[in-house]
Formats: structure tokens, sequence, C-alpha cells
């Protein structure tokens, strides 16, 4: 009888024990899986990035040639084009990409002020390319921060917390826009 209370205490424990390492392996896989999500998902963020910066040089190059005092505005896309190559974070990057934009807009509103620019085909063509992947890189931004609010709501209930603390699951940061976007940029003709 005494044997058979051990014996079913035994089974109990590692019943007991097969459950909580069920549950675990559970959340971990979900975590790993969202992680993954996120992940795939930033890299579907710079594809798009990496198309408008295989799109800018040509733009760039096309411009050149029928304004050649806008020098500084170049000068700004190339620096912004390689501090993203060189960005190691998905932060760095994120900066890198608000620096590209922002001398990209600067360079969008001066091509709007010489009209001759707009009558140049390859010019047109070029930009009608850059605005479909401007779009494109909007949509895959708001399926990232998307992405990144499923992974965040996750490891912030409960129980999902005490299990992503325990497994090094932390929050991810969201792809928010650089600071003064919300404002036109300024181009100044008179200097």
């Amino acid at each position: 009888m005494a044997k058979a209370k051990r014996i079913s205490a035994w089974i109990i424990v590692i019943v007991i024990v097969a459950v909580i390492a069920i549950i675990c392996v559970g959340y971990y896989n979900k975590f790993v899986k969202l992680d993954q999500n996120v992940t795939g998902q930033w890299a579907q963020v710079e594809t798009q990035y990496q198309r408008r910066f295989d799109l800018i040089p040509n733009l760039v190059n096309s411009v050149k040639g029928a304004m050649g005092q806008e020098q500084a505005i170049f000068g700004e896309i190339a620096e912004a084009r390689t501090r993203y190559s060189g960005a190691t974070s998905v932060n760095d990057k994120v900066a890198a990409a608000n620096q590209v934009e922002s001398a990209l807009s600067r360079l969008l509103v001066i091509m709007e002020n010489y009209p001759t620019l707009k009558s140049i085909d390859a010019v047109t063509t070029l930009m009608a390319q850059l605005e479909g992947t401007e779009n494109r890189i909007s949509v895959e931004r708001g399926r990232f921060n998307d992405t990144v609010k499923i992974y965040n709501q996750s490891t912030k209930t409960f129980p999902a917390v005490i299990f992503a603390r325990i497994f090094g699951f932390g929050n991810k940061a969201f792809f928010e826009a650089a600071q003064g976007a919300e404002q036109a940029p300024n181009v100044n003709f008179g200097s």
C-alpha cells in the first residue's frame, strides 16, 4: 500500500513537471515565432528601402544634369545612403532612413519648382517609380508596426509576461516618424 502511494506521488509529480514543461515550450515557441515575424517584417521594410536606394542615384543623376546649383541636396542624399548602409541596429537604420526621407523630400520640393525637370522623361519615370516605392515603404512600415504590436501584446499579457521575462523576450520598438516630419521642408532659392 505504501509503495502504491509512493508510485502515485511520483506519477503526480511527473505529470505536473510534464505539464509545466509543455506550457514553457509552448510559450517559448510562441515568442520565437512572433520574434521571427517581427524580424521578417523588418526585412520587408528594408527590401523597400533598398529599392528606394537603388532608384535615388538614377534620379539624382537625371536631375543633376538639369540643375547644377543644388549640390548640397545631392551630398545630403549620398551621406544619408552611406549612413544607412553602415547602420547595424533597427533604430540606427530608422534614423538613417528618416535622414534619407528628409533630403529626398527637399529634392522633391526643388524639383516641383523646376518645371523643365518635369518634362524630362527619365525624371518623370523615376519620380513615378520613387512614388510607388514610397507607398510600398509606407505599407511595409504599417505592417511592421502591426507585427510589433502583436509581439508586444503577447509578451506583456499575463501569464505570458512571466515566460517572456524568463526566456529574455523584451519589448520591440515601433517604427516612428522622425521629429519634425509633420512639417513640410523649407527650400530657399534666394541663397
